[in-house]
């Protein structure tokens, strides 16, 4: 039998590049949740802002499925930014020649568990 992996959360198809937000995700990677959450909250990049709403999610997942939790008990156990499709665009150039701007997605996988499984 698996063991239980822990509360999840996903955004997918976000209009930013999954670099941008890789740079942010591997700040609060394997942290507290509200350690996490703080960083997040004094960041100024707009990544912050989309991982603060997926880490967020995945706690109130945690809180509601298990009563005996609370916010403290939380870390951010894994965190996924993976590609999204890409949008392709015109960008026209010199000389009636034009360029393919590519607008690239991003979606986010998020898991927090309890601090008590930290070490596995």
């Amino acid at each position: 039998m698996e063991t239980k992996k822990g509360y999840h959360a996903t955004a997918k198809y976000l209009m930013i590049s999954p670099t941008k937000v890789r740079s942010v995700a591997n700040t609060i990677r394997l942290k507290p949740y509200t350690e996490a959450m703080a960083i997040l909250e004094s960041l100024p990049q707009r990544s912050a802002l989309y991982l603060r709403k997926v880490v967020k999610s995945a706690a109130s997942n945690a809180l509601s499925q298990n009563d005996k939790l609370d916010e403290e008990m939380l870390y951010v156990k894994e965190l996924q930014v993976n590609e999204g499709p890409r949008l392709k665009r015109v960008w026209p150039r010199a000389r009636g020649r034009r360029d393919i701007l590519l607008k690239r997605m991003s979606h986010i996988y998020v898991v927090v568990d309890e601090i008590s499984g930290m070490g596995e």
